[in-house]
This record gives structure tokens, sequence and C-alpha cells, in this order.
């Protein structure tokens, strides 16, 4: 099955732990971020997984490749140095990279959680979605509306008072998009040619014609954004003895 982690950020928020290193080579309880997701994707049997790269991208090229061995997966590089394409236009370049037209799943580096991936498959399998997103009710300033029927409907920045509609629908739910989800390639080659995009946006400018559906963490999963250096420590402090 294919996969893809997206590592090509520049880590800003992670300075000045960045300033030498990719963030996805930032560590959380000793090892780092980008092989406690690939450790986490091919748990779940995906075996062929794209890396995109960009910030340090030869730091991330030889991390995989002295440490190819430790997981049941052909990982492939996507060079982005050129230009930084964001989540969206990431994915639309790293398709020819897949191993066949099957589904991907999609994960990121500065994500942290042991969501069980396979429920997350097999929820997009069964309901014939052709986008699956993880999410849950936590707190956050942002929320994807989804309609009674689970399916994505909007986008509100509640901090900003911003809002956008997305599908005829009313809402009916208002979940946080917790960085897992899994995508067909024809909903991906709809976001049209390689640019920079961000992947929620290419999301809600489809939501009216594709079936972008919600599959809920479950409550005693855990699940931390690791983007920003108090958020690491804090996942660090939580996590610490347990993985």
């Amino acid at each position: 099955m294919n996969g893809m982690i997206f590592a090509a950020g520049l880590g800003t928020r992670l300075a000045p732990l960045t300033d030498t290193r990719p963030k996805a080579l930032v560590e959380l309880c000793g090892r780092p971020l980008l092989a406690r997701a690939l450790d986490h994707m091919t748990a779940a049997g995906v075996d062929h997984i794209v890396v995109n790269v960009h910030h340090f991208a030869d730091q991330i090229i030889d991390f995989i490749g002295s440490n190819r061995g430790q997981w049941q997966a052909e990982i492939v590089i996507s060079d982005e140095r050129d230009q930084l394409l964001d989540t969206g236009g990431g994915l639309i370049k790293a398709l020819p990279l897949m191993a066949d037209d099957g589904p991907v799943v999609i994960g990121n580096a500065d994500v942290a959680t042991d969501a069980p991936i396979a429920e997350l498959i097999g929820t997009h399998r069964h309901k014939s979605w052709d986008a699956t997103l993880l999410t849950s009710p936590r707190t956050s300033t942002r929320h994807l509306l989804f309609t009674a029927d689970d399916l994505l409907c909007g986008w509100e920045d509640v901090k900003n008072n911003k809002s956008r509609a997305a599908r005829n629908s009313p809402p009916r739910w208002r979940e946080a998009f917790n960085g897992l989800h899994v995508v067909e390639q024809r909903l991906v080659r709809a976001f049209g040619e390689a640019r920079p995009l961000p992947i929620i946006g290419a999301y809600l400018d489809h939501a009216a014609d594709f079936a972008i559906g919600r599959c809920q963490i479950p409550a005693d999963r855990y699940w931390f954004d690791v983007g920003t250096v108090e958020k690491l420590a804090a996942a660090e402090t939580a996590l610490r003895g347990k993985i």
C-alpha cells in the first residue's frame, strides 16, 4: 500500500532545534520524528512510502539510506529542494513515485500518535470515499465542518472569525484535523499541476464534487502536534517511559 510522509517543512517553529537539522530528524523520547512516523505507517502494512524533502534534504536522505533496514517498506524520496510545495503540492508531485494507482496513506513527521491507521484505511474502504481524514473533537482554533453523513462541507477559523462553505449542506460536526488521511489518486489528480498548495485548501476546493469524509480517532489513543519547542517538550513529558 502507498504512503507519504511530509518531511519537507522548514521547521521554523522548532528553532533552535532546526538550525542545523530538519524537523523530521528532531528527536522525541530519543527517536527521530521521521523514524516514529515510519514505524507507525509500516506497522499498519504500508509498504511503499514516499518522503518529501527540502530543508536539510541531504540529512534526511542519508538517514533513510543508513537505516532503511529498520522498515519492511520501500522508501522513496520526493525532492523539493528547488521549490517547497506545501502539503497539497508535495502530494501532487509525489504521485508518479507511487507503487500503483491505489490509495495513499498520508502522515506528517511533526505529528506523534498511535492512532490506528488500519482503522482509518478500513473506514475509507468501507465508505468508498475519495478521501478520509482522521479527526477529533479536541480543542482547536480551526475546525473542519462535516455533514450528518460525515462528509466535508466547510471550515472555520474561530480565532480570526473566518469560515468557508464547501458543500451545499448544513454542518453537523465540528472536528479538528489530526494530520493523518487516506486519499484516492483520482482526487489528487483533480488538484491540477504541482504548485505550492495546502492540502486542506485543496480538499475544500473539491468537497462539492468528491466524497471527503471523516474517521474519528479513538479516545484511548494519543495524539500530539510536536511542531513547536513547547509542544515537543509537552509530548516528551507525557510519553516518557510509555513509548
